[in-house]
């Protein structure tokens, strides 16, 4: 049995779009991408230390798997540890295009029943399931309870607009936190049990 993870940075507000670069993505009218981006030398240390310095597979969105491949292969993993797990991460990728290639592997396309896949992705062996960004495959993750652990950092950033961690109709749900720690530059690491 494995466990699925969500790591993923949020503003105050809640909003997890675009978080690197005013590019990353503009649907929506979203015109506040990049929010992260002054803090990431604080903040990616943290990140590695705790949430991508042990073995996972990358369960992606189509749109999050294609920003992510237009990134990661290009970045020198013997430079780069980060770069490393994400390019050596077995990516599992939800997308309603059965045909469309995924260059950046080794990959796994999931179409068709995208909750049974993942539920049986889940009982089988293997490493942790990680998920980056991927804002509407969290939203059927949450439907379907298939969340073990949150792993947030929340940024002291508020954009308004935006995708959502918790969209519109989200189930209530008690959780229990299970660590915490922030950066000098105030971004707060909360990890969440479900």
């Amino acid at each position: 049995m494995r466990e699925l993870a969500i790591l993923s940075f949020v503003t105050l507000d809640g909003v997890m779009q675009s978080p690197t670069s005013a590019d990353e993505d503009a649907s929506g009218g979203f015109a506040g991408g990049g929010w992260g981006a002054p803090y990431w030398a604080d903040v990616m240390p943290q990140v590695y230390a705790e949430a991508m310095s042990t073995p996972y597979d990358l369960l992606f969105g189509r749109k999050t798997y294609d920003i992510f491949a237009s990134h990661w292969p290009h970045v020198d993993a013997a430079e780069d540890p980060v770069a490393a797990r994400l390019n050596g991460a077995h990516k599992y990728v939800v997308t309603r295009s059965p045909d469309t290639p995924l260059p950046w592997g080794p990959a796994t396309r999931i179409t068709g029943d995208v909750v049974g896949e993942i539920a049986r992705l889940k009982r089988g062996d293997g490493p942790l399931l990680q998920v980056h960004g991927s804002a509407e495959l969290i939203q059927t993750l949450l439907r379907h309870d298939l969340i073990d652990e949150f792993r947030l950092w929340t940024f002291p950033v508020v954009v308004g607009d935006g995708k959502r961690l918790f969209g519109e109709g989200a189930a209530p749900a008690n959780l229990k936190l299970s660590r915490t720690a922030s950066t000098e530059n105030g971004v707060q690491m909360s990890v969440y049990r479900s």
